[in-house]
């Protein structure tokens, strides 16, 4: 029976909840203020909820969020949050997440950021929080690692860091030696040319590298809100790199509209076999159905 893994990403919950003063120091202002002159309009709460109802009527055996479910950590964000990843289904057992950029988006709302979603992304071996983390479902192996970290002002850029990446490298190649389908999940595309300068993974040559000499079977990723597929060199095949639509968005000019992806994983290593489908707005429609397969 196939692993049905849903994945969606960068929600971008609104509206934002009241804001104090005070909490708008720093990089904070200039959030705010790109969401109030237009940033909201961009992401639909109602197209959230219906694309949300869309993948759990699925009965996917997973989901994968791979973050930003904020906007710019504020406080009252931190709770809207919560409630709503819950709304996909068990945390931890269930459902996964990786931070992104606007999750972690200062340094003081890192506590709170590994306070409040400490239920989903904890080992299954451990029990404990933190990147990077494995979930085994059957001969799946389900790997988040924590790409979100705070920039400065009009920065969007990602970063592993060096002890994320020994650890991840280990998780790779014992995982790989027991025969595992290794799913690796994170928020910023890693491939050095999946998007614009100040937006990418800075250690993404390191990622790279690390993939090149363990191996993956499948790479999941949000942050650009358009679906892409690149490829990453294995060290037998090449490794698909896959970035996921936003979740809310939605324009009624034809521009970038929500989606999420189903992937469907059979077999075993060597010779399993991924498939995935695109679901989410309905040009001209408004509904949510089917909008085709991705080649891998």
């Amino acid at each position: 029976m196939a692993f049905l893994l849903a994945h969606l990403s960068d929600a971008h919950i609104g509206p934002l909840p009241a804001v104090k003063r005070r909490e708008l120091l720093g990089k904070r202002i200039t959030g705010y203020l790109n969401w109030k002159r237009g940033r909201s309009a961009g992401h639909d709460m109602t197209v959230l909820g219906h694309l949300v109802e869309d993948l759990r009527a699925q009965s996917p055996s997973h989901v994968a969020m791979t973050g930003d479910i904020m906007n710019i950590g504020l406080p009252g964000e931190f709770v809207l949050a919560e409630a709503w990843l819950r709304t996909l289904g068990v945390p931890g057992a269930d459902v996964s997440f990786v931070p992104g950029n606007h999750d972690a988006y200062t340094k003081a709302v890192l506590p709170a950021l590994a306070r409040t979603f400490a239920p989903w992304i904890k080992s299954d071996s451990t029990e404990l929080p933190g990147y990077p983390y494995l979930k085994e479902r059957g001969s799946i192996a389900l790997i988040g690692l924590c790409s979100g970290v705070p920039t400065a002002p009009f920065i969007a850029s990602g970063r592993i860091g060096a002890a994320q990446c020994a650890a991840f490298e280990v998780l790779l190649r014992d995982t790989g030696a027991r025969g595992l389908t290794r799913v690796v999940m994170l928020h910023h595309p890693p491939c050095l040319r999946g998007t614009s300068v100040g937006r990418g993974l800075s250690d993404a040559s390191a990622f790279a590298a690390i993939i090149r000499r363990a191996g993956a079977e499948l790479i999941l990723h949000g942050h650009n809100h358009k679906p892409s597929v690149h490829y990453l060199r294995g060290p037998d095949r090449p490794v698909p790199v896959v970035g996921v639509a936003s979740a809310s968005a939605f324009s009624r000019s034809g521009g970038r509209q929500a989606s999420y992806h189903l992937f469907s994983i059979e077999g075993a290593r060597p010779d399993v076999r991924i498939q995935a489908r695109v679901r989410g707005v309905i040009p001209g429609k408004g509904l949510m159905g089917d909008l085709g397969p991705i080649s891998l």
